[in-house]
Protein backbone atom coordinates (compact mmCIF):
# COMPACT_ATOMS: atom_id res chain seq x y z
CA UNK A 1 0.00 0.00 0.00
CA UNK A 2 3.36 2.55 0.32
CA UNK A 3 6.40 2.93 -0.75
CA UNK A 4 9.98 3.83 0.72
CA UNK A 5 10.78 7.69 0.30
CA UNK A 6 13.46 9.88 1.27
CA UNK A 7 12.62 12.95 3.62
CA UNK A 8 14.79 15.75 4.30
CA UNK A 9 16.14 16.10 8.14
CA UNK A 10 16.46 19.75 9.91
CA UNK A 11 20.19 19.55 8.90
CA UNK A 12 19.97 19.44 5.15
CA UNK A 13 20.28 15.45 4.82
CA UNK A 14 18.05 12.78 3.98
CA UNK A 15 16.19 9.83 5.69
CA UNK A 16 14.84 7.01 4.25
CA UNK A 17 11.12 6.28 5.25
CA UNK A 18 7.82 4.34 4.49
CA UNK A 19 5.18 6.17 3.66
CA UNK A 20 1.54 5.12 3.31
CA UNK A 21 -0.64 7.87 2.48
CA UNK A 22 -4.25 9.00 3.18
CA UNK A 23 -4.77 11.68 1.09
CA UNK A 24 -3.51 15.55 1.57
CA UNK A 25 -4.79 17.55 4.26
CA UNK A 26 -5.58 14.18 6.39
CA UNK A 27 -4.58 14.03 10.02
CA UNK A 28 -0.80 11.87 10.07
CA UNK A 29 1.27 9.77 12.65
CA UNK A 30 4.69 8.79 12.80
CA UNK A 31 5.30 5.10 13.36
CA UNK A 32 8.28 4.07 15.29
CA UNK A 33 9.88 0.64 14.95
CA UNK A 34 10.94 -1.94 17.79
CA UNK A 35 14.59 -3.01 17.71
CA UNK A 36 14.29 -5.22 14.93
CA UNK A 37 14.72 -2.31 12.41
CA UNK A 38 11.97 -1.02 9.97
CA UNK A 39 10.03 -5.08 9.13
CA UNK A 40 7.25 -5.68 7.56
CA UNK A 41 5.53 -5.46 10.46
CA UNK A 42 6.05 -1.94 11.04
CA UNK A 43 5.16 -1.15 7.42
CA UNK A 44 1.54 -3.16 7.96
CA UNK A 45 1.14 -1.30 11.04
CA UNK A 46 1.91 2.11 8.04
CA UNK A 47 -0.74 0.54 6.49
CA UNK A 48 -3.61 0.29 8.57
CA UNK A 49 -2.74 3.88 10.11
CA UNK A 50 -3.67 4.75 5.80
CA UNK A 51 -6.47 2.91 5.81
CA UNK A 52 -8.49 4.03 9.27
CA UNK A 53 -7.88 7.63 6.83
CA UNK A 54 -4.58 8.79 8.49
CA UNK A 55 -1.01 9.44 6.87
CA UNK A 56 1.19 7.22 8.29
CA UNK A 57 5.53 7.79 7.60
CA UNK A 58 7.97 5.34 9.45
CA UNK A 59 11.24 6.60 8.95
CA UNK A 60 13.96 4.02 9.04
CA UNK A 61 16.07 4.48 12.11
CA UNK A 62 19.12 1.45 10.96
CA UNK A 63 19.49 2.72 7.54
CA UNK A 64 18.45 -0.18 6.13
CA UNK A 65 19.04 -2.84 9.02
CA UNK A 66 16.42 -5.46 10.00
CA UNK A 67 17.28 -8.27 12.01
CA UNK A 68 15.52 -11.31 13.82
CA UNK A 69 17.84 -12.03 16.18
CA UNK A 70 17.83 -10.31 19.74
CA UNK A 71 21.73 -9.78 19.98
CA UNK A 72 21.27 -8.05 16.72
CA UNK A 73 18.71 -6.21 17.40
CA UNK A 74 20.28 -5.24 21.08
CA UNK A 75 23.40 -4.10 18.86
CA UNK A 76 21.46 -2.08 16.60
CA UNK A 77 19.54 -0.03 19.53
CA UNK A 78 22.57 0.14 21.58
CA UNK A 79 24.80 1.79 18.26
CA UNK A 80 21.76 4.16 17.57
CA UNK A 81 22.32 7.93 17.68
CA UNK A 82 18.96 8.11 20.18
CA UNK A 83 19.20 12.19 20.34
CA UNK A 84 19.87 12.41 16.24
CA UNK A 85 17.16 9.86 15.76
CA UNK A 86 14.76 12.39 17.58
CA UNK A 87 15.85 15.28 16.39
CA UNK A 88 16.41 15.33 13.33
CA UNK A 89 14.91 11.87 11.51
CA UNK A 90 11.42 11.92 13.63
CA UNK A 91 11.50 15.71 13.67
CA UNK A 92 12.20 15.50 9.92
CA UNK A 93 9.25 12.99 9.59
CA UNK A 94 7.13 15.33 11.59
CA UNK A 95 8.17 17.83 9.13
CA UNK A 96 6.94 16.15 5.82
CA UNK A 97 3.96 15.22 7.83
CA UNK A 98 3.19 18.71 8.65
CA UNK A 99 3.78 20.09 4.93
CA UNK A 100 0.59 17.44 3.56
CA UNK A 101 -1.84 19.28 5.74
CA UNK A 102 -3.31 18.12 9.38
CA UNK A 103 -1.42 17.65 13.01
CA UNK A 104 0.83 14.94 13.43
CA UNK A 105 0.65 12.11 15.96
CA UNK A 106 4.23 10.41 16.87
CA UNK A 107 3.75 6.22 17.79
CA UNK A 108 5.74 3.65 18.46
CA UNK A 109 6.65 -0.08 20.10
CA UNK A 110 9.48 -0.95 22.86
CA UNK A 111 12.64 1.52 21.47
CA UNK A 112 9.81 3.32 19.47
CA UNK A 113 7.88 3.82 22.58
CA UNK A 114 10.45 5.71 24.25
CA UNK A 115 11.37 7.38 21.34
CA UNK A 116 7.64 8.51 21.05
CA UNK A 117 8.15 10.27 24.58
CA UNK A 118 11.63 11.79 23.22
CA UNK A 119 9.75 13.32 20.57
CA UNK A 120 6.50 14.22 22.33
CA UNK A 121 8.85 16.26 24.26
CA UNK A 122 11.19 17.52 21.99
CA UNK A 123 9.59 17.81 18.86
CA UNK A 124 7.23 20.72 18.11
CA UNK A 125 5.69 19.97 15.22
CA UNK A 126 4.15 16.72 17.26
CA UNK A 127 0.40 17.43 19.00
CA UNK A 128 0.03 13.97 20.14
CA UNK A 129 2.29 10.95 21.70
CA UNK A 130 0.89 7.41 21.89
CA UNK A 131 3.50 5.00 23.54
CA UNK A 132 3.74 0.87 23.64
CA UNK A 133 6.08 -0.28 26.24
CA UNK A 134 8.75 1.95 26.49
CA UNK A 135 10.53 4.45 28.50
CA UNK A 136 13.34 6.71 27.80
CA UNK A 137 15.99 7.44 30.16
CA UNK A 138 15.65 11.03 31.64
CA UNK A 139 18.35 11.99 30.15
CA UNK A 140 17.11 12.23 27.03
CA UNK A 141 13.60 13.27 27.18
CA UNK A 142 12.19 13.75 30.77
CA UNK A 143 8.24 12.63 30.80
CA UNK A 144 7.27 15.85 33.32
CA UNK A 145 8.00 18.39 30.73
CA UNK A 146 5.78 16.41 28.10
CA UNK A 147 3.05 19.37 27.38
CA UNK A 148 1.28 16.78 24.43
CA UNK A 149 -1.51 14.86 25.13
CA UNK A 150 -0.10 11.35 25.80
CA UNK A 151 -1.36 7.76 25.83
CA UNK A 152 0.28 5.04 26.85
CA UNK A 153 0.09 0.93 26.39
CA UNK A 154 2.06 -1.52 29.22
CA UNK A 155 2.34 -5.05 29.50
CA UNK A 156 2.10 -6.73 33.17
CA UNK A 157 4.36 -9.33 32.12
CA UNK A 158 7.18 -7.02 31.27
CA UNK A 159 10.60 -7.50 31.86
CA UNK A 160 12.07 -4.53 30.28
CA UNK A 161 9.07 -2.07 30.47
CA UNK A 162 8.53 -3.00 33.90
CA UNK A 163 4.97 -2.37 35.64
CA UNK A 164 7.27 -0.30 38.04
CA UNK A 165 8.78 1.52 35.60
CA UNK A 166 5.09 2.05 34.05
CA UNK A 167 4.15 3.48 37.58
CA UNK A 168 7.46 5.72 38.31
CA UNK A 169 6.00 7.20 34.82
CA UNK A 170 2.66 7.96 35.72
CA UNK A 171 3.60 9.96 39.14
CA UNK A 172 6.49 11.55 37.77
CA UNK A 173 3.62 12.86 34.82
CA UNK A 174 0.79 13.23 37.16
CA UNK A 175 3.17 14.95 40.19
CA UNK A 176 4.13 17.56 37.08
CA UNK A 177 0.64 18.14 36.73
CA UNK A 178 0.20 15.97 33.17
CA UNK A 179 -3.00 13.81 32.89
CA UNK A 180 -1.25 11.04 31.11
CA UNK A 181 -3.80 8.40 29.34
CA UNK A 182 -1.96 5.25 30.66
CA UNK A 183 -3.79 1.56 29.91
CA UNK A 184 -2.02 -1.92 31.28
CA UNK A 185 -2.78 -5.30 29.74
CA UNK A 186 -2.51 -8.75 31.69
CA UNK A 187 -0.09 -9.40 28.60
CA UNK A 188 3.74 -9.83 27.87
CA UNK A 189 5.98 -7.56 26.13
CA UNK A 190 5.31 -6.93 22.53
CA UNK A 191 1.75 -8.17 22.73
CA UNK A 192 0.41 -5.90 20.01
CA UNK A 193 3.31 -7.48 17.56
CA UNK A 194 1.38 -10.28 15.31
CA UNK A 195 4.07 -11.58 13.38
CA UNK A 196 5.36 -12.83 17.36
CA UNK A 197 3.30 -15.70 18.07
CA UNK A 198 5.34 -16.35 21.46
CA UNK A 199 4.38 -13.24 23.05
CA UNK A 200 1.03 -11.83 20.64
CA UNK A 201 -2.15 -11.43 22.58
CA UNK A 202 -5.18 -10.53 19.46
CA UNK A 203 -7.64 -9.07 22.18
CA UNK A 204 -5.36 -6.79 23.73
CA UNK A 205 -3.98 -5.74 20.51
CA UNK A 206 -7.43 -4.80 19.49
CA UNK A 207 -8.49 -3.51 22.61
CA UNK A 208 -4.79 -0.93 21.90
CA UNK A 209 -5.82 -0.24 18.74
CA UNK A 210 -9.27 1.19 19.37
CA UNK A 211 -8.13 2.95 22.39
CA UNK A 212 -4.95 4.43 20.34
CA UNK A 213 -7.79 5.47 17.21
CA UNK A 214 -10.11 6.92 19.70
CA UNK A 215 -7.77 9.05 21.81
CA UNK A 216 -6.10 10.13 17.83
CA UNK A 217 -9.40 11.20 16.71
CA UNK A 218 -9.47 13.15 19.81
CA UNK A 219 -6.32 15.14 19.48
CA UNK A 220 -5.82 15.49 15.70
Amino acid sequence: MGQMIDFKRPDGSTCRGYLAGAGAGRPSVIVIQEWWGLNDQICGVADRFARAGYNALAPDLYKGRVTQQPDEANHLMTGLDFPGATHQDIRGAAQHLKAMGGKVAVMGFCMGGALTIAASVHVPEVSAGVCFYGIPPKELADPANLAVPLQAHFANKDDWCTPAAADALEATMRAAGRAPEIYRYDAAHGFFNERRADVYDANCAQQAWDRMTAFLGKHL
